[in-house]
């Protein structure tokens, strides 16, 4: 007869989990923190990449034998007005365990800053990263991947190399490659009342706002994953933006989650058994293809 092994410590995370749900206080990305291990990384944090008070990022080391040259720089979303670096361990856990280093920087937000100063803040974030990791004879392989309004910031850094040109560098030669999740890429902030006065400045040359507009042939390679039930940023806006690559002839695929949500698709890169773990799958074989 088969012995019923149970793991006690996963098994009173999942049950604090299960009641935490109940609670009002805990959101599902706080449950997949709650849940991810505390293992297989070492943690820097509160590093300065700038001067302001919210310029600074945490680094997750990968512990083991099978560490890799890639570095993923993960952009957490939250409207452009709320989120924390801090929040995200669990996605950084998921993929420190695959041998990538991950990195997770803050931003300032709205009502402290508007668009395009967020956008700016990770730019400057990227240049950080490259010049602490690049080496004499070769390069950090960065590869941003991005949720929502960091999806936004991703793809926008990635598409339009104004950015990183104002910090002396260029896309070409820092980004390898970019993964938006449930992106915004294609919607009018001004239509929307939470949106409209971050982009307000923006109104009269809206379309620079807009990451599908700054699709380009040399751009780095992307990947586009959205959630076919995401009712708060439609799945739409990826298909559009993935048509407006292909029209230019640049690398990017796109792949559609059946059933997933908004904040799904986060929990789907946990590489948990609790929850789907296609998105996270997606994204390890997406980065394996690069050069």
């Amino acid at each position: 007869m088969a012995k019923l092994i149970i793991d006690f410590k996963n098994l009173l995370k999942l049950f604090i989990g299960c009641a935490l749900v109940f609670s009002a206080s805990c959101s599902p990305i706080k449950l997949a923190d709650l849940l991810s291990p505390y293992d297989g990384y070492d943690l820097t944090s509160d590093i300065s990449y700038g001067t302001k008070t919210r310029q600074k990022l945490d680094i997750y080391k990968p512990i083991g034998k099978d560490i890799k040259e890639t570095i993923l720089i993960f952009i957490y979303g939250g409207s452009w007005r709320s989120g924390s670096r801090s929040d995200y361990r669990f996605i950084a856990q998921s993929f420190a365990s695959e041998g990538y280093t991950i990195i997770v920087p803050d931003y300032r937000l709205y009502p402290e800053v508007k668009f395009p100063a967020f956008v700016k803040d990770i730019g400057k974030a990227i240049l950080w990263v490259h010049q602490k990791y690049k080496k004499k004879n070769s390069k950090p392989k960065i590869i941003l991947v991005g949720h929502s309004a960091g999806a936004h910031i991703a793809a926008l850094l990635a598409l339009d190399d104004r950015y990183l040109r104002e910090e002396g560098a260029s896309v070409s030669k820092i980004i390898k490659g970019w993964v938006a999740l449930a992106g915004p890429h294609a919607f009018n902030p001004l239509q929307t009342e939470s949106t409209r006065p971050i982009f307000k400045a923006f109104k009269n040359k809206i379309k620079q706002t807009q990451p599908k507009n700054f699709a380009r042939h040399k751009a780095p390679p992307g990947l586009l994953l959205h959630g076919n039930k995401d009712k708060v940023v439609y799945e739409t806006n990826s298909i559009i933006m993935a048509a407006a690559i292909k029209k230019k002839n640049g690398k990017v695929k796109f792949k559609s989650l059946d059933g997933v949500g908004h904040i799904g698709i986060l929990l789907s890169m946990t590489g948990s058994s609790l929850f789907d773990s296609s998105a996270k799958q997606a994204i390890v074989n997406f980065i394996e293809t690069l050069p």
